[in-house]
């Protein structure tokens, strides 16, 4: 596929293909992964890693607002969060636009998918490149999570692409073990948790897993209009009551205004869309 043409670039998934027509700006390898920048017709610049679509300029909202806000309206206090991944910096804008927010680590292993979004999708990190609130580190999620300290965390977030390559590890019962042990009893963790059409087997045994490793969790279903299926999964959990289903009114305020997607209204929904046969495989 050359640059500086018009193509459609797709990612291709068990038999089907999800696309969108554009110019490749940048296709090169880091460490870790193939990372590809494209300027679409529909969406604007869009990001894929190893040729799966992870965000777009103008349909990102879709997938960090449900991310963040279910977390960060509900969990007792706001003073210290965690996001694993997210290197784009659209979850970390997010979250820090939330006024009580004291401090955020955002932990990503790969540096040159920040400095790619930095260049390329500017719009999606915004400010908090220079936000005294965040610390970036650019260090193994799972390592991290392994040595942090007891009960440390408001919020913990994973914000990591399908689980392979160096995302692989970020699906498992040691590391999500590990995210609740360095949660606080009032905090609460958010996972996306893939396609429940696309990665209908991931989805079921992320949820599975959740549940027995946090007193409280369940799924929230929304659209990511590039992403397989279009239909897309995060999860929540908590471990002193199932706290990520009444967001504080304060936060609301403080929030709400801001957003296209989320609002108490559309939460409150998108946790009731479960299907039924995903509600059934949960159950059993």
């Amino acid at each position: 596929m050359n640059k500086n043409t018009t193509n459609w670039i797709d990612e291709y998934h068990k038999g089907s293909r999800y696309g969108l027509e554009g110019q490749i700006l940048i296709d090169k390898r880091s460490r870790f992964q193939r990372i590809t920048i494209i300027d679409s017709k529909r969406y604007g610049k869009a990001l894929l890693l190893n040729g799966c679509w992870m965000t777009a300029e103008r349909q990102e909202k879709t997938y960090h607002e449900c991310l963040a806000h279910p977390a960060l309206c509900s969990a007792g206090d706001l003073k210290r969060v965690l996001i694993i991944g997210g290197g784009d910096g659209g979850t970390a804008r997010e979250c820090l636009r939330h006024s009580a927010l004291e401090y955020l680590d955002l932990v990503e292993i790969d540096e040159v998918v920040v400095e790619t979004s930095q260049k390329y999708l500017p719009t999606l990190g915004g400010s908090i490149w220079n936000d005294q609130r965040m610390n970036l580190a650019i260090e193994d999620g799972v390592s991290w999570v392994s040595k942090a300290k007891n009960d440390y965390y408001d919020v913990v977030i994973v914000d990591g692409s399908d689980p392979v390559g160096p995302a692989k590890g970020l699906f498992n019962k040691e590391f999500f073990e590990n995210c609740r042990r360095i949660l606080k009893t009032n905090g609460v963790f958010a996972t996306q948790s893939e396609s429940p059409e696309s990665f209908h087997e991931v989805h079921v045994e992320t949820v599975n897993l959740l549940k027995n490793i946090f007193e409280y969790a369940q799924p929230l279903y929304g659209w990511v209009p590039i992403y397989p299926s279009g239909w897309w999964s995060w999860t929540f959990g908590a471990i002193d009551s199932p706290r990520f289903h009444n967001p504080i009114n304060s936060r609301i305020q403080d929030i709400a205004s801001k957003c296209e997607i989320w609002s108490p209204r559309w939460q409150k929904g998108a946790f009731e869309a479960i299907p039924a046969c995903i509600e059934r495989e949960l159950e059993k």
